[in-house]
C-alpha cells in the first residue's frame, strides 16, 4: 500500500509544505487585493474558506469565508478540521486550487448567486 504524502492528502489542511507557503497574520493588511494562497472546503455543504493569511503559532486564518453570508474575517484551523458537515464528511483542502486574488473569487461568487 502506497502512503499519500500530507501535500496530496486533501484531509491534511495545512501541511508544512503548504503552511510554509502563506504569508503570516497581519502581512497583506495593507494590501488592496490579497491573495488566497488555500482552499478548503466542505464536501456535504456549501461552506469554503480561502486563506491569505496563518499564523501556525495558533492556528489562525484570515481569509475570504463562504457560508450563510461571504465575508473576510479571521478562523482557527483546530475548529475548521474538528468540524464535519451535515452528511458527517471531513472538511477537504482543495488540491487543485491555484493562488486566485480575492477579487476574482468574489466576482466568481457573485456569478454563481
Amino acid at each position: 500500500m502506497n502512503a499519500k504524502s500530507p501535500e496530496h492528502d486533501a484531509h491534511v489542511l495545512l501541511p508544512d509544505s503548504v503552511a510554509g507557503s502563506i504569508p503570516p497574520l497581519y502581512a497583506t493588511e495593507h494590501e488592496t487585493d490579497p491573495v488566497a494562497q488555500v482552499k478548503l472546503f466542505t464536501p456535504d455543504s456549501q461552506w469554503t474558506w480561502y486563506v491569505a493569511e496563518f499564523d501556525p503559532a495558533t492556528r489562525t486564518c484570515f481569509g475570504l469565508v463562504q457560508g450563510f453570508d461571504t465575508e473576510l474575517g479571521y478562523f482557527s484551523l483546530d475548529e475548521i478540521e474538528q468540524a464535519r458537515g451535515p452528511l458527517g464528511l471531513r472538511i477537504e483542502r482543495d488540491l487543485y486550487f491555484e493562488p486566485t486574488r480575492l477579487s476574482e473569487i468574489n466576482r466568481d461568487l457573485a456569478q454563481e448567486r
